[in-house]
């Protein structure tokens, strides 16, 4: 398993595609994005690492995509770049997807066609030139297709030349 688990990180290194890692907690799902970034084409690049199981609803938000000062109550006044901004270049890994509010996924699921990304409070989108890579302990496509909602959200905003392809390489 081993082995082709390392296949696997050696295939995708170099893509620039959107990669779902998949399985049980603490088999390794964020040693595996790690290898896949030092080996790959990024690896002088930034690393960002987020545990979004972690961080609560309401300021996972403002983490993951940032804000202008005086988006919100509490907001420093100069803002604050978001982690994706931070990983401009690298890889952004995000574990626990699967505990993500609908709200910000849907927000996430943007970033992923658009590689563009926009403050809280803002209104001009930030290019991004990232590489993203997901995990969860859940099944994520069981759930896909127990769940009527996404599926018609995701019929609705996806189409079928979406350069992105969704690599699963570890189970």
């Amino acid at each position: 398993l081993f082995r082709q688990v390392l296949q696997e990180v050696d295939s995708v290194r170099d893509s620039n595609a959107t990669i779902l890692l998949t399985g049980e907690s603490g088999t390794g799902k964020e040693m595996v994005a790690r290898a896949i970034h030092k080996h790959g084409s990024r690896a002088d690049k930034p690393f960002v690492a987020v545990n979004c199981a972690a961080i609560p609803e309401n300021l996972l938000e403002s983490e993951l995509f940032g804000y202008v000062g005086g988006s919100f109550t509490g907001a420093r006044k100069e803002g604050k770049a978001g982690l994706f901004e931070m990983a401009h270049n690298g890889t952004i890994f995000l574990d626990e997807i699967n505990s993500m509010a609908p709200s910000i996924q849907s927000k996430l699921l943007r970033v992923l066609e658009t590689k563009q990304v926009m403050r809280l409070g803002s209104d001009y989108v930030i290019p991004l030139d990232i590489r993203i890579i997901s995990a969860s302990n859940a099944d994520i496509m069981e759930l896909f297709y127990n769940d009527k909602h996404l599926q018609v959200t995701f019929e609705k905003d996806t189409t079928e030349s979406q350069e992105e392809a969704l690599v699963e390489i570890y189970k």
